[in-house]
């Protein structure tokens, strides 16, 4: 296929050479390319609208008497809708008797009406592109809608026979010449009715709300409405050649075939972009809607409604429990654990949420509801849903897919996709907690009533390793009640860690210590009870932690002692050696491996002040003079799980900035099958 020099320099246009046109082998970009050259500015404004008005009511009448002429049917005209346009509605006369001289008496051809086409452009260089469509259009549309306007009342009026004579009706009615030219004229009577339409969907994409946030559509159609606006104006122009050919009664016709292939595919994506459009619009709607409501805090059942009912579809919720549909009316004047989650849920949490339920169960003012968030319900993907509504004992909203409100529960209430989150909603409508799943995840019931107030006051708890600590080892509970030394460790490198237990256990065995009554208990992170990895118990362990920081940190600017501690472990995550000493339920030091290694294995350095100085200070103050000797970059990886993560972080250690980065990892990095991150 022949290819053509479209580059643009200024507003000069290198156009192909004469007989080497295809004007359908031309791409898009080629054809924007060309005919930005011929647009200067939107300047000329006038009622665009209106003058569409009155081309439509021209051509979809002319059309029908056309189909009554050509192919003989009975179709009323008067019957067809009218539009009215503005009272003060002056259509520019002077443009578009330029516009029909542009298109009158040319010779058929694609060559020509792509010339045609550009010179039409380059008059309507200040008008909009729908503008520069509308205006081709009503230009043509004086011309079709008075021949067909004669051909209906030549029989009847002198004067419209006299004129139908001048401009050749008589001549194309003639019946051997209509029969001649029937096939022509259904085509170009298609064709018309077609570029109608596509003229009509340009207009209405004008006319949508244009919030670029909510209908993402609509731009990019926008940006390719020039390209459509070419199409259309040169099928306008080969229509206008067509019917000069059939009033002439010429052999020599103009191809249509290809246009109307065109300007169909054309019409088939504006009608699909308009309709994706206005979901859009309707989507973004709601989402407003549903923030409104959300501000209001109206009564707890509307406001439940509103984020999972469909207007068209109100279904009721499922209950787990009864395993039958309920009404929504079950949440009237309730707290509502909103429990929001992908199909992959770890059994942590499930154990968690139902801990929870046990306890709430007991009562009647508080029920948890299951909003499960996929990006499109498969086949596979409701089995998977109808499994866990068949073991949850809580309410779930089956099959969920507005999008409006998923995107309220993505951008307002931060959930990503991937970990669960439980907002929590009083019988007001007010949302007391937008991600209680941390504080849940850490003190169980303790947690209750679940409200930001009750984590503040959780989160100043000195013994918030307890929390998580106690299921990493069967008898931690009984050794916290004991307030013996735990050493905790664990790591990436195995070496280390059979190394470190060899010294801690050294230390543990010591002389001196066992003299200076020093109970320690050893704890390996991520081993069993019988020394098997384990590695639920290491994800548990970790997910702990994260839940511990965020917990600590999503609503504050500053962060204290407690905070930085936490923050240091969680910078140990994927280190190769980590260890954290506890006495009791209280944590005494956190430390990189090598540091604590190091320590342990300098004990004849500082055993003997254990005495007099006790054993913790003495660990810490030896700890914290090996730290001074060494540097340890400290980074930390936190999953996306609430959003209110600080924008700035302190380094543990030395206190300044981190930097920031962005990491993504597969979420069963750790070899986890059920989803424990």
């Amino acid at each position: 296929m022949a290819s053509y020099d479209v580059s643009v320099s200024g507003n000069s246009l290198q156009q192909p050479k004469k007989g080497d046109l295809s004007l359908f082998a031309f791409t898009d970009d080629e054809i924007m390319n060309q005919i930005y050259a011929t647009h200067v500015h939107d300047v000329e404004k006038f009622d665009v609208e209106s003058l569409f008005i009155v081309v439509e009511n021209i051509l979809k009448r002319a059309t029908q008497v056309a189909d009554n002429v050509v192919l003989g049917t009975q179709g009323n005209v008067e019957h067809l809708e009218e539009k009215t346009p503005k009272p003060t509605f002056s259509p520019p006369l002077c443009t578009l008797k330029n516009i029909s001289c542009e298109m009158q008496c040319q010779a058929p051809g694609e060559e020509t009406a792509y010339e045609t086409t550009l010179s039409i452009l380059n008059k309507l260089s200040h008008y909009s592109w729908n503008t520069k469509a509308v205006l081709t259009l009503a230009a043509f549309a004086l011309d079709y809608g008075d021949f067909w306007l004669l051909a209906q009342s030549q029989s009847t009026d002198q004067l419209a026979k006299s004129m139908g004579t001048l401009r050749r009706v008589s001549v194309l009615l003639k019946r051997p010449t209509l029969q001649k030219h029937r096939q022509s004229l259904i085509e170009l009577n298609t064709l018309i009715r077609s570029t109608l339409e596509v003229i009509e969907c340009i207009v209405e994409l004008e006319k949508l709300p244009n919030y670029a946030t909510d209908v993402p559509a609509l731009s990019t159609c926008m940006a390719h409405i020039p390209v459509d606006v070419f199409w259309a104006i040169a099928t306008v122009v080969a229509s206008t050649t067509q019917l000069c050919c059939l009033t002439s009664d010429e052999d020599k016709k103009q191809e249509l075939s290809q246009f109307s292939q065109k300007i169909n595919v054309i019409l088939t994506k504006l009608r699909r972009q308009i309709t994706l459009c206005r979901q859009q619009i309707e989507e973004g709607k709601a989402y407003w809607e549903l923030k409104k409501i959300f501000r209001t805090r109206t009564e707890i059942m509307e406001v439940i409604k509103a984020l999972i009912y469909s207007k068209d579809n109100p279904q009721p919720l499922f209950d787990g429990f009864t395993k039958i549909p309920v009404n929504i009316d079950v949440v009237k004047g309730k707290n509502v654990l909103l429990f929001i989650s992908g199909l992959d849920i770890s059994n942590y949490d499930i154990s968690s949420l139902r801990s929870i339920y046990d306890s709430i169960s007991k009562g009647d003012e508080y029920k948890i509801v299951w909003i499960p968030i996929v990006d499109q319900w498969t086949d596979e993907l409701q089995k998977k849903f109808k499994y866990w509504v068949s073991n949850f004992p809580w309410y779930a909203v089956q099959y969920f897919s507005l999008k409006a409100s998923i995107r309220f529960i993505k951008e307002d209430w931060y959930f990503n996709g991937t970990n669960p989150s439980v907002v929590v909603v009083n019988p007001q409508g007010m949302v007391v907690h937008e991600n209680a799943i941390h504080m849940i995840r850490l003190w169980g019931m303790m947690a209750f009533p679940f409200t930001t107030l009750q984590e503040e006051n959780l989160s100043t708890r000195r013994d918030w390793f307890v929390s998580i600590a106690t299921n990493v080892h069967p008898n931690i509970d009984n050794w916290i009640k004991d307030e013996k030394y735990i050493f905790f460790y664990g790591g990436k490198d195995k070496e280390w860690i059979q190394q470190i237990a060899k010294r801690l256990t050294a230390l543990a065995n010591d002389a001196a210590i066992k003299e200076a009554r020093i109970p320690i208990e050893l704890v390996c992170v991520g081993k069993g009870s019988k020394g098997e990895d384990n590695l639920d118990i290491l994800g548990r362990f970790w997910t702990g932690i994260e839940s511990m920081f965020i917990s600590k940190t999503h609503r504050k600017t500053e962060i204290d002692s407690t905070t930085l501690e936490i923050q240091k472990l969680l910078s140990y995550k994927n280190e190769s050696g980590w260890a954290v000493l506890t006495k009791g339920s209280n944590v005494v030091l956190s430390g990189h491996g090598t540091t604590m290694s190091n320590v342990v294995q300098e004990v004849d350095k500082w055993k003997g002040f254990v005495h007099d100085k006790g054993f913790e200070f003495t660990f810490k103050d030896h700890h914290n003079k090996l730290l001074r000797t060494v540097h340890i970059c400290c980074c930390i990886e936190i999953s996306n799980t609430s959003g209110r993560i600080l924008q700035n972080m302190k380094c543990p250690d030395c206190s300044r900035i981190m930097e920031t980065y962005i990491s993504f990892k597969c979420c069963h990095s750790d070899g986890s099958a059920n989803g424990v991150h």
